[in-house]
């Protein structure tokens, strides 16, 4: 079970929706985070599987070349006659609504991970332990 300690900074921001813990978790457990999203991105990016138009947490893509194609596809449309809308949606905490259950469950059907690797990312999403401390203390 891995235990995580959360930190409540507190702003003099009075709007408090926006707020997110932050999860001081040994260094082992980063390390290994990150090796894991390697190995993850690499098989993606290696098979396939990640959409072409996917900016986030590809390597030589970013919000820059997101907003170039976006801005390219407007201007193209404009060119042609044709009618551009954009819509914005502000997905900040998208994450933290993410069933886990769905989740696995596309990692193994839609993605091809195995039931051993399954396995791994299904005890790393559960029998978790937070604790929030407020304060110095």
């Amino acid at each position: 079970m891995l235990k995580a300690t959360l930190s409540i900074l507190l702003s003099t921001n009075p709007d408090t929706s926006s707020y997110r813990p932050i999860s001081n978790l040994s260094v082992l457990s980063k390390l290994l985070e990150h090796l894991v999203a390697q190995q993850l991105q690499h098989y993606l990016c290696t098979a396939g599987l990640l959409p072409t138009l996917q900016s986030g947490f590809r390597p030589l893509h970013s919000t820059k070349t997101a907003l170039l194609r976006v801005l390219s596809d407007i201007l193209a449309a404009d060119d042609r006659g044709d009618f551009a809308a954009l819509v914005l949606l502000d997905l900040s905490a998208a994450f933290d609504t993410v069933d886990h259950d769905i989740l696995l469950q596309r990692l193994q059907t839609s993605f091809g991970i195995g039931s051993a690797d399954l396995k791994w990312f299904q005890s790393y999403l559960t029998s978790r332990t937070q604790y929030v401390h407020h304060g110095t203390a």
